[in-house]
Parts: C-alpha cells; sequence; structure tokens
C-alpha cells in the first residue's frame, strides 16, 4: 500500500488504520523530540501532496478486502503534518461516505488559525492536537516552527475550534526535560487549557527516539506530579504488544534485520516494506525490551541488534 500503514497498535486510539497525507518528511514544525526525525522540508505552504482520490480508492480496497478486520480509527497522521495537505477536507468527507469507522486527525496546531482548516476538521469524530508551549520562547526551542508562526495564534485558533465543533478533542503535550515542564510555562499552558476546555489532556514524554539526543523524558514521579496539576492522563507508557494490531511477525523481520546489521529507521522501512510509522512503534517496544539499542554513526541514528 502506498498511502496507508496498518493497522497499529496505538496507546490512544487502539487498532488505528492510518492515511499518509504528505511525503516524508514535510512539515510546519522541526520538533526537537520528532520520532521520524529532522524536518526536511519545514514549510506552511498548503497543497495535495499526496492525491486524495487514489487515498480514498487504497483505502476502498482496504476495507473490501479486509471486512474481519478490527479497526477502531481511520486516522489521518504520517510522514508529516496533514493539514498541510489542502484536500485533507475532501479526504475526510470521502471517508465518511466509504464507512462508518470513525475518522481521527492527528496535528501539531500550526494551521488551526486558518478558519478554512477548521472548517476542513470539524468533518472529523476526533482530533488529537498538540500544544507543548504557551510562550512563544518554549514553543520556539521545543517545536521549531516555521518562521512567523505564533504559539497565541495557535491557542486563539484551538479556542475558536472548540466553540463550533461537536466532535471529541484529546489534548497532546509533550514534555520535555528542562524545556516545558518548569513552573512558570506549566502555569501558562494550564491557563490555555482552561481556555481550549478539552475532552482530554493526555501528557507524554519522550518514549521514542527523538531527532535530538538532548530532548531527554521526565521521570515518572515528575510527570504524574504535572499530571494532578494540570488534571490530566498520561500516556507516555503502553505496552503494544497487548493490542490486537501488533504483529509480532513484523517485529522478527526487524529483528533479523537488525541482527544482520546496524540500521536507520529509513533502512528499516526501505529493506521491509513498511511504513516509517510502524516501523517506529515497533522499534520503540523493541528498544524498551532491550533487544536492540540507537546509537550515533556518521552523525546519523542507527539501531543495533543488543546481546542480552
Amino acid at each position: 500500500m502506498k498511502y496507508i500503514f496498518g493497522p497499529v497498535p496505538s496507546r490512544r486510539l487502539g487498532v488505528s488504520l492510518g492515511l499518509d497525507l504528505t511525503p516524508h518528511k514535510i512539515c510546519s514544525f522541526d520538533c526537537i523530540y520528532c520520532q521520524l526525525g529532522r524536518t526536511t522540508d519545514k514549510t506552511l505552504e498548503r497543497k495535495e501532496y499526496m492525491p486524495v482520490g487514489e487515498i480514498l480508492a487504497e483505502l476502498r480496497d482496504f476495507l473490501v478486502s479486509n471486512q474481519k478486520q478490527r479497526i477502531d480509527y481511520i486516522t489521518l497522521s504520517g510522514s508529516g503534518e496533514p493539514t498541510l495537505n489542502s484536500g485533507s477536507g475532501e479526504l475526510i468527507k470521502g471517508i465518511k461516505e466509504l464507512t462508518g469507522i470513525p475518522v481521527a486527525v492527528l496535528t501539531n496546531s500550526s494551521l488551526i488559525s486558518d478558519p478554512g482548516v477548521r472548517a476542513e476538521l470539524s468533518q472529523a469524530d476526533l482530533i488529537v492536537p498538540s500544544l507543548d508551549a504557551a510562550t512563544q520562547e518554549v514553543f520556539e526551542r521545543v517545536n521549531r516552527p516555521c518562521k512567523g508562526l505564533q504559539v497565541r495564534d495557535v491557542i486563539k485558533g484551538l479556542q475558536e475550534f472548540r466553540k463550533g465543533f461537536r466532535g471529541r478533542i484529546w489534548l497532546e503535550i509533550m514534555l520535555i526535560k528542562g524545556f516545558n515542564d518548569g513552573k512558570g510555562e506549566l502555569e501558562k499552558l494550564s491557563n490555555a487549557i482552561k481556555l481550549l476546555k478539552p475532552d482530554r489532556i493526555q501528557l507524554n514524554t519522550v518514549v521514542r527516539p527523538p531527532a535530538e539526543d538532548y530532548a531527554r523524558p521526565l521521570s515518572v514521579d515528575r510527570i504524574n506530579a504535572i499530571a494532578k496539576m494540570l488534571n490530566a492522563e498520561v500516556i507516555a507508557e503502553f505496552d503494544r504488544k497487548t493490542v490486537e494490531a501488533y504483529m509480532r511477525d513484523k517485529e522478527e523481520m526487524i529483528s533479523s534485520l537488525l541482527k544482520r546489521r546496524p540500521c536507520t529507521l529509513a533502512d528499516i522501512s526501505g529493506s521491509l516494506g513498511l511504513h516509517l510509522n510502524e516501523v517506529v512503534k515497533y522499534i520503540e517496544t523493541m528498544e524498551r525490551d532491550g533487544r536492540i539499542k540507537a546509537r550515533i554513526m556518521n552523525g546519523e541514528k542507527y539501531f543495533t541488534w543488543s546481546e542480552r
């Protein structure tokens, strides 16, 4: 499949079928914690990066061929920011005409200040927007946004979206040690949350190999304390192997490859024909289990098999 990946085990969405709306890695941010590495094309330009008609045709074929497959959500996400695809609204509409499976959108919120984008997203059942900072200084340090993007506009856009959206909003905050976990920033985030009125507040921290090695996770005690302060839930810890969509044959394929040679995420994806997002989810589990390790070689991050 060219545009569809999964179904994959998701900590929030159960069994999620992903749709890729942009090539790797076109995004409006270059987040220091990104699991897919550094952004190669940072842009705010909206266009049809992936053709909506072809995505819908591939989805139709998948649904016909996999009628017994449990799918909890069809999720717009992928290798970059999905709302950069100018056809995202048309895509959501098309999915709704194909199936009754709920549609979720994972977004970094960068374009939510655009009324047109808000109108497109309003067709979805669930929006999972990110808000990692409430001040411009921290916003620029953590998310490294396109020039001109202002976090105050992001917060205002989310506030406007909440007013007219009938679906659910699960706000995600990625906490990075020493960046956005200080008292002052957390108080400002708390004030922003009160304006946004999300249905859920979900806290995350670095559990996957990040774009920058200095992006470090919070301790369990610290993130739990912040969760209590913000009346949030912690989603950072997750055992994917307990989810139906976790496929041990894919894990074995990755294991076999890494036993032969060190590989980057792109190497694994290309060699095994797996989407980068799928590879990341299996790598996360295997690294936590101590079976693989991440190492920097010639400026690139490689994963190697670890003989325990």
